[in-house]
């Protein structure tokens, strides 16, 4: 299936992608007192419940109101509350090329923390965050479905529930205070994620052509074929460092064509009243702008 977060003030809850439209799945629930899952996080951790066979009532049963327009719902992260946000740095081969860094060795790995949680069509308030080079990262997540601890690669991929677009959202002057780059990456909103949550079973995460626009310039077009380290080989070298959880999720790393890859001269950074998307595969388009 193919699930969105319906946002309604500062409560989420469960939507799935079907022809009909997003099936509202709390009022479906609701409706046909069923006791399937009505929010993301709930469903990734506890499982299905019900839910595959709610989605079939519902569509079966000509019932009007339990669908909503697309064009017009409020979304939310795609995963609402993670313990853990993983991400992965230099982890395409021709953008380490082009910030020139040597092909790493092992996974670099950093955090974001759910403050940093945007969604689809959200807002990034640059102009509240003490920095001026900021830059756009069209990255594929991970999300984990089940617990992994020393997982080989072979299954590792069995561990995922799903995969969305994100966007590692980077104030570069910050990221290069230290080195350590946390505090460039984690500012709040940086964390982009959406519009949809597609399950594993959906998705081939070695072959998926990775676009991101500035204002609908294309400035990285690229293919997760180009990454250093595979979404298996990224999950099983993690998986011996910490438990991973349900509902954990990886920023896999962005492709070429970052501002910082530019030469100095033609870096031209990110300001308010920008438009952003990133666009992955079969996983929709993630749009969102800057204040």
């Amino acid at each position: 299936m193919t699930f969105v977060t319906l946002r309604s003030g500062d409560d989420y809850s469960l939507g799935v992608k079907t022809d009909k439209g997003i099936l509202d799945v709390k009022k479906a629930a609701k409706a046909f007192k069923s006791s399937a899952p009505t929010d993301i996080d709930d469903l990734i951790r506890r499982g299905d419940r019900g839910l595959t066979e709610l989605v079939k009532t519902a569509a079966a049963s000509g019932k009007q109101g339990l669908y909503l327009d697309e064009d017009k719902i409020e979304f939310g992260p795609c995963v609402t509350n993670p313990e853990k946000i993983l991400c992965v740095g230099l982890n395409y081969a021709k953008h380490a090329r082009e910030t020139n860094n040597p092909l790493p060795k092992l996974p670099i790995l950093f955090n974001k923390f759910n403050s940093a949680l945007n969604s689809h069509k959200g807002v990034v308030r640059v102009s509240a965050v003490p920095a001026e080079k900021f830059d756009y990262e069209s990255e594929l997540v991970i999300v984990m479905g089940r617990r992994a601890h020393n997982v080989s690669e072979a299954e590792a991929l069995s561990y995922v529930f799903g995969f969305c677009n994100g966007n590692d959202f980077t104030a570069r002057d910050l990221q290069s205070r230290s080195s350590q780059w946390m505090i460039g990456k984690t500012f709040d909103g940086s964390g982009l994620l959406g519009p949809y949550l597609v399950t594993a079973d959906q998705v081939d995460s070695t072959n998926l052509k990775i676009e991101g626009t500035v204002n609908g310039e294309v400035r990285q077009s690229s293919n997760t074929n180009d990454l250093v380290f595979n979404c298996a080989q990224i999950i099983s070298y993690t998986s011996k460092l910490m438990t991973l959880e349900p509902g954990d999720i990886i920023y896999t790393g962005t492709p070429e064509g970052v501002i910082s890859g530019y030469p100095k001269e033609k870096q031209v950074w990110l300001k308010p009243g920008d438009k952003l998307t990133t666009t992955i595969g079969n996983l929709g388009t993630l749009q969102f702008t800057l204040a």
